[in-house]
């Protein structure tokens, strides 16, 4: 049975994440890494005061993921592919051999740096569940404007929408919805506006600076935020990462290629388990993980039965 790596996006942050790890020599090795690279101790990004910046709690969900997905490989726990949602991509693209963690650390401190200077209040992120990306789509075309604009953001499951936009068409949005009959209807957790035309502006720059980066191509499968494909050239993969913040995720679509490349067991880096939720609801015949020390055992059990198996 493959197994697939997924990376999380921003929301799922909370204090104290980086030191809730896994307690493993692998961690610690890329959390120092990290640390010489950025000239601060990557550690101190996880405390409720840091967690208000953007910056810290993008690098801090990079150096999550990529540290915890380096211990599984540690322990010969391989993936066939790796996909992420939203800065979630940049540790899957890491994993993938695509560039070396201090090229992603670089270019998420970049892209958050970009996101809170383009659009530093009155927008945001909402969530809508119970309601088909049909139906989201008419409500957003009758309240969008120039003056207020909202958009389709990321499709994380066939009845779970985001929206990205201003706070004010957000709000009209959300109410329909809730009209319309959605189960949930609310503001996400987060305090940047992300997945829409409206960060064009943050994808050219973090273009003209991947543009000048050694890339390699990837070692393994990189599912892609924007496309939802598989995509296995450098090149595609650089697209991937910049564009994905101009343009809404379609993470339901990643993970059904992750299905169809045969993975059938999804392994999802901290923090949280938001990833793992949406899985075991909506891919049927796939297990679904999250990473901690409480669920290391069951992890290493079923890849010792698999390498039996093989």
């Amino acid at each position: 049975m493959s197994v697939a790596f997924i990376f999380p996006g921003q929301g799922t942050q909370y204090p104290g994440m980086l030191h809730d790890l896994l307690d493993d020599p692998a961690v610690d090795r890329t959390l120092d890494e990290a640390s010489d690279a950025l000239g601060a101790d990557v550690r101190s990004l996880d405390s409720q005061e840091a967690l208000r910046s953007d910056v810290a709690v993008q690098v801090a969900l990079l150096c999550a993921g990529v540290s915890t997905a380096r211990a599984l490989m540690a322990r010969d726990i391989e993936p066939t592919a790796v996909s992420g949602l939203s800065v979630g991509a940049f540790a899957a693209a890491v994993i993938a051999g695509v560039l070396p963690l201090r090229d992603g650390l670089e270019l998420v401190q970049l892209r958050a740096r970009e996101m809170e200077k383009l659009f530093p209040r009155g927008y945001g992120l909402s969530a809508i569940v119970g309601l088909t990306e049909s139906q989201v789509t008419h409500i957003v075309q009758a309240a969008t404007s120039d003056q207020a604009p909202v958009f389709v953001g990321n499709i994380n499951a066939p009845r779970q929408i985001v929206i990205a936009g201003s706070n004010a068409a957000m709000d009209e949005v959300l109410a329909e919805a809730r009209r319309q009959g959605a189960a949930q209807a609310v503001r996400l957790r987060v305090s940047v506006l992300s997945h829409c035309p409206l960060l064009k502006p943050v994808a050219d720059v973090l273009a003209k600076r991947i543009g000048a980066m050694s890339l390699t191509n990837p070692q393994l499968t990189y599912v892609g935020n924007v496309s939802a494909r598989a995509l296995r050239t450098k090149e595609r993969i650089a697209d991937d990462l910049v564009n994905n913040i101009a343009h809404g995720v379609r993470w339901h679509d990643a993970t059904t290629v992750l299905k169809e490349l045969g993975c059938r067991l999804f392994l999802e880096m901290p923090p949280g388990h938001t990833l793992t939720e949406l899985a075991r609801r909506n891919l049927p015949g796939v297990g679904s993980m999250p990473v901690e020390a409480r669920t290391l055992p069951r992890i290493l059990s079923f890849a010792r039965r698999e390498q039996a198996n093989t």
